[in-house]
């Protein structure tokens, strides 16, 4: 890490800061005088004016920061006047706003501490790579990379025209040292730790290089998702997941994070003066989060915000027919390549029957949970689990609801009612009474899934539990069924393609963690040791086919992300990955002139 030294200067004595004075208003007089008499008297000042405003602005700033009376510090770094007044981007924009809604409350200041603080700050701390909007990963801070044979060396060359919003340029270093941070400090990147062996950074080329102990296909798909920090201010800061402060927080995007105010309920992100990109129009966004979804709709009706936004998240559809009449807003539709899906307990019976899988398949309505669950905007899956959004898709046959069928293939594997009660007994000879594991929000779902399993001889209970209990008994195996979702980094996480929730050997809030075929976990190594495409590719189709043959799990339904946004913005764009909430996205966002 290199050694930065800090230089602290003297403030100028009483005669310096009298002359400075005397010689700055000596510049404005005669910036006021000699340019309008050599062009055109009778309108120099129509015509000076803010040409004459602007120089004199920069000038008090510039004496203000000779006499000390610049910006003074707050928690991890600041953004003097004198720079933002140096590079202002835009006089014609100047105070636009940004205002987004979002039911992803901010509980804590703590950059690194609070999961939905994090993702909104990719804004000011971008990832080195990105999706783009076919789910493609491409650089972002990171020009290009290079993997080695084994794909276990990964060198990652930056561009050269990121700076942070204190003025420093973007390094090797600042990436070396926020991915061993993550790896060190954050227990979700402990694989990290793990596995990184080595790293090192060059300045000659620009570029940073991380050796693994193992091959680790998707790496690249994993810095897509680190904040990256700037290590001359967090190298300090010892404790980082429990550090909280109010901003502002040094950044290196088009914005920076000016300011979190938990009491009002916002984040605060101003334009980065240093920014090199393509020049966003906004001086300022603000996250507004809120309690509930209900008031954020009320906001965006009352037109307090423009547009809403949640992480794997759609607008609920029931609320778009009220923004709809509204006559304000517009949508972005966009296919998600997460899904609801139906967990099995595959580790006891029946579940570990793949015959009592394939039937209880067939006892789903799906049409019915699209209908109401989705209303309208979802469709029925494949038996191939993966959304057709997802790189690498492969065209699978669909679920099918017949309860007959379901009837018949369970009869043909020995679940019978033997004792004429509407109750199909398993093969120990007892009734088959399924416990449906559920967490309040899909409780409707979960009424369906009672229905269905009825008409097929099944009986079956609901059980209730919020989101910690939940977690704990999955991952005690204490239940038959569950419903619960998969989000976009979930479908992309461990070798991709949904995997991340199955294997055995992963753990995690989320995962299930109950599948342990070795033909499985074998089709999981072989795409994390190969960065082949046309490879990835076969095995991308072998795991659908592997989902669609033995269904280790039931999707339930492929549905949409729907953003509604103000009719006076335009030029939205969105990836599969964190949907509108990306770098590009606010760097083209404009206000239509009226």
């Amino acid at each position: 890490m290199k050694q930065r030294k800090n230089f602290i200067k003297s403030g100028p004595n009483r005669g310096l800061k009298q002359w400075l004075i005397f010689a700055a208003f000596t510049i404005i007089v005669y910036s006021s005088v000699y340019p309008a008499g050599a062009a055109e008297p009778e309108n120099s000042e129509e015509n000076l004016t803010p040409l004459n405003g602007e120089i004199f602005d920069r000038i008090v700033t510039y004496i203000k920061s000779l006499l000390g009376e610049d910006e003074k510090t707050q928690g991890p770094g600041t953004v003097s006047e004198a720079a933002a007044a140096g590079v202002q981007q835009s006089s014609d924009t100047e105070g636009a706003v940004l205002k987004i809604a979002t039911p992803s409350v901010i509980k804590s200041s703590s950059f690194l501490g609070d999961s939905n603080l994090g993702v909104f700050a990719h804004l000011s701390n971008p990832p080195l790579m990105k999706m783009d909007s076919e789910g493609h990963l491409v650089g972002q801070l990171a020009e290009s990379y290079e993997v080695s044979e084994n794909n276990t060396c990964w060198t990652f060359y930056l561009r050269d025209d990121f700076y942070w919003s204190d003025g420093e340029p973007v390094t090797p270093e600042d990436i070396e040292f926020s991915i061993r941070y993550y790896g060190k400090e954050v227990p979700s990147a402990r694989w990290i730790n793990d596995t990184l062996e080595s790293s090192a950074v060059s300045n000659a080329n620009n570029s940073v290089t991380f050796k693994f102990n193992k091959p680790y296909t998707r790496t690249d798909l994993e810095f897509a998702t680190y904040n990256i920090l700037p290590a001359h201010i967090w190298e300090t800061i010892e404790n980082p997941v429990e550090y909280t402060n109010n901003g502002p927080y040094v950044g290196c995007g088009p914005y920076y994070l000016k300011l979190i105010d938990l009491n009002a309920g916002k984040l605060i992100f101003e334009k980065n003066p240093y920014w090199k990109g393509k020049a966003p129009e906004s001086e300022t966004v603000e996250i507004h989060f809120y309690s509930s979804v209900d008031v954020a709709t009320l906001a965006l009706k009352n037109g307090e915000v423009d547009t809403y936004y949640k992480y794997a998240g759609s607008y609920p559809y029931s609320g778009i027919e009220q923004l709809e009449e509204t006559g304000n807003f517009d949508f972005i539709e966009k296919t998600d390549i997460g899904l609801i899906f139906l967990a099995l307990n595959l580790k006891k019976a029946p579940f570990s029957d793949s015959e009592f899988r394939e039937a209880l398949a067939y006892s789903i309505n799906y049409e019915e949970i699209v209908s109401l669950e989705a209303l309208g905007y979802g469709e029925v899956p494949n038996r191939g689990f993966v959304p057709s959004s997802m790189e690498n898709f492969k065209e699978t046959e669909k679920l099918e609801y017949s309860p007959e069928k379901a009837r018949e293939i369970l009869k043909k594997a020995g679940y019978l009612d033997s004792n004429g009660n509407g109750i199909l007994e398993g093969k120990d000879g007892k009734d088959i009474k399924l416990e449906i594991l559920i967490r309040p929000e899909y409780t409707r779902t979960g009424e369906l899934l009672e229905e269905y399993l009825e008409q097929v001889g099944l009986a079956s209970d609901l059980r209730t539990a919020d989101a910690d209990t939940w977690i704990t008994l999955k991952d005690n195996y204490e239940y038959d069924l569950t419903v619960t979702r998969s989000t976009p980094w979930g479908m992309l996480m461990h070798a991709s393609w949904g995997s991340g929730y199955f294997d055995s050997r992963r753990t995690g809030q989320g995962v299930m963690h109950n599948l342990d075929d070795p033909e499985f976990l074998q089709l999981c190594d072989n795409i994390l040791a190969t960065t082949d495409p046309k490879e990835l590719e076969g095995y991308a189709y072998e795991i659908q086919d592997y989902y669609a043959e033995n269904l280790p799990a039931i999707p339930l339904y492929w549905s949409s992300i729907v953003t509604p946004y103000n009719r006076q913005f335009e030029g939205w764009y969105t990836d599969p990955l964190y949907g509108i909430y990306n770098l590009d996205n606010f760097v083209n966002v404009s206000k239509i002139e009226a």
